[in-house]
């Protein structure tokens, strides 16, 4: 039974086909995240796990949301149009999200345990749902959970 290719591998592939589709928007960028899946790997050192990749996605989507908040405050809608596109299009190459109940969950149990400040709690909650849930979703679960307690 062949196993599904790497995540590293579907992104090459997708820049191929976009290559042979000569859709010069996926082909740039496809290129500049494949780009960065190589200079992550250069930077560490060794091949990449799913998880890296998932973590350079991530950054890459972070950057283009940041993006997209500046040309809309430019007034440039056209460019903050054409960062959201190419969030959509990275988007199905995350793992599904985690539900926010699960991050409340362990959460709770950190803040039970008596720790109370926001950056401890973070530093404890983090390492569980590295790659797998956006640092703002659980900042802010972090935060209502202290508020409430």
């Amino acid at each position: 039974m062949a196993s599904s290719p790497d995540l590293a591998g579907r992104l090459t592939t997708e820049l191929n086909n976009a290559r042979r589709a000569q859709d010069k928007t996926r082909v740039l960028l496809f290129g500049t995240v494949v780009s960065a899946v190589k200079n992550r790997e250069i930077e560490l050192g060794r091949a990449l796990t799913d998880d890296d990749v998932v973590e350079v996605i991530r950054k890459s989507i972070k950057t283009r949301r940041e993006s997209v908040d500046q040309y809309g405050k430019a007034g440039r809608q056209d460019l903050a149009d054409k960062e959201q596109a190419e969030i959509t299009a990275l988007e199905p190459f995350l793992p599904a999200a985690i539900d926010p109940a699960e991050i409340r969950a362990a959460v709770r149990e950190v803040v039970a345990g008596g720790t109370r400040d926001l950056g401890k709690v973070m530093g404890l909650v983090m390492p569980k749902f590295k790659g797998k849930a956006d640092g703002k979703v659980i900042n802010q679960i972090v935060r209502e959970e202290l508020q409430a307690g």
